[in-house]
């Protein structure tokens, strides 16, 4: 079969993609490997930028729909240290640039916007390959192939199509983040609650971290951050859950109780997230008829700025092929020299703030580049 644009994965910058060329009268197919819209969970909140994910929704027309599932209160952010003590504290007045959303609205928006033929659900990728002119083969799990004038990587850390521009592969951070969340928390676990407060809690300290956010229903996201070689992360069976959760709080021993209750009184099975990371200036050579966005072309330490710049990124490229009807190369050439030094940039950005959240300075260091003395060059 062929597509003319064939976009692998339904993540927000594939979807982006598809909405804004949809906007301007362009077909794309998208292909992702779960079976449907609600095969899993979405992740949690997600802060939406003024600079780069606004624009992007802005783009694809659905901004007013945005606003309505803001999350009021959730721009609120505060840093503790491991005792407990408040060290910082920024409340959401309403004002901020960067409200919150829960992802799994934000994609059902975006889904819901695109005709409904657009998503091909239960396409998982294992092989693709180049047929000549700027054309690629895309062959599935299930043994079929299409034939595209245009593949885009949407596909997240672990690529598909990256090899087909690229020999760069994501490389282990140092980093691991431990995922759990609490239910009901202002009813059954008041302590807790009251530590993360309205919005985001960041408790840190050198190598280490307890960070969590409030979700709507009184749910507490918790992401406990650890320096730990792979193989220290490794040697934990996460397949029992208690066992876990008791290894990884025996690092947070000496630590306030409502903050360790967090990882101790998880309500989920505790899911380790090894940070991993492309070289911060990521590019490749022009190659006809293929691109990458969000992850897939510049997967980066968590900074806040993942999931926008995957919007963004959608949101430029299809304005890009809008504005060179019939011409392909033309559309990604201007996109990719746009995309490369603001990648680069964030990249860099990126692995300043892990250092800032975890490095020697932690917590202090956070506080500074939340409130910076004026008086300090």
């Amino acid at each position: 079969m062929n597509t003319p644009i064939a976009i692998i994965g339904a993540g927000l910058g594939g979807l982006t993609l598809a909405r804004v060329l949809h906007v301007h009268g362009i077909a794309a197919t998208v292909y992702e490997a779960d079976a449907s819209a609600n095969a899993r969970a979405q992740g949690g909140m997600l802060d939406i930028h003024e600079n780069n994910g606004q624009l992007a929704l802005k783009a694809t027309g659905l901004f007013d729909q945005f606003l309505e599932i803001i999350y009021p209160g959730g721009q609120a952010t505060r840093v503790l240290d491991k005792d407990g003590h408040v060290l910082f504290e920024d409340p959401d007045d309403g004002t901020g640039g960067r409200p919150e959303v829960p992802r799994g609205e934000l994609r059902r928006i975006l889904l819901e916007s695109l005709p409904a033929d657009t998503v091909r659900w239960g396409h998982k990728v294992t092989a693709v390959s180049p047929l000549g002119d700027g054309r690629h083969a895309v062959t599935f799990t299930d043994g079929s192939t299409v034939t595209a004038s245009l593949l885009v990587g949407a596909d997240g850390a672990w690529s598909k199509v990256r090899p087909l521009l690229s020999e760069a592969k994501p490389v282990y951070v140092g980093i691991t983040f431990i995922e759990t969340c609490l239910f009901d928390s202002d009813t059954r676990h008041k302590a807790s609650a009251e530590a993360v407060a309205g919005g985001s809690l960041f408790a840190l300290a050198p190598g280490k971290g307890i960070a969590a956010h409030r979700e709507p229903n009184g749910v507490l996201h918790t992401y406990v951050e650890l320096n730990k070689p792979k193989d220290w992360i490794d040697s934990i069976d996460f397949s029992d859950p208690v066992t876990a959760r008791a290894c990884v709080a025996k690092e947070f021993d000496d630590w306030a109780p409502a903050l360790t209750a967090l990882i101790t009184d998880g309500e989920t099975d505790p899911v380790p997230r090894p940070i991993h990371a492309l070289p911060v200036e990521h590019r490749w050579n022009r190659v006809p008829g293929v691109t990458l966005l969000g992850d897939a072309a510049h997967l980066m330490a968590p900074s806040g700025e993942g999931a926008n710049l995957a919007m963004f990124d959608g949101a430029e490229l299809g304005r890009a092929i809008a504005a060179n009807p019939g011409d392909i190369e033309a559309a990604l050439i201007a996109y990719e020299k746009d995309l490369f030094p603001r990648s680069a940039f964030e990249a860099a950005e990126s692995e300043k703030i892990l250092n800032i959240c975890l490095g020697p300075g932690a917590p202090q260091s956070l506080v500074d580049m939340f409130a910076p003395n004026p008086s300090i060059e």
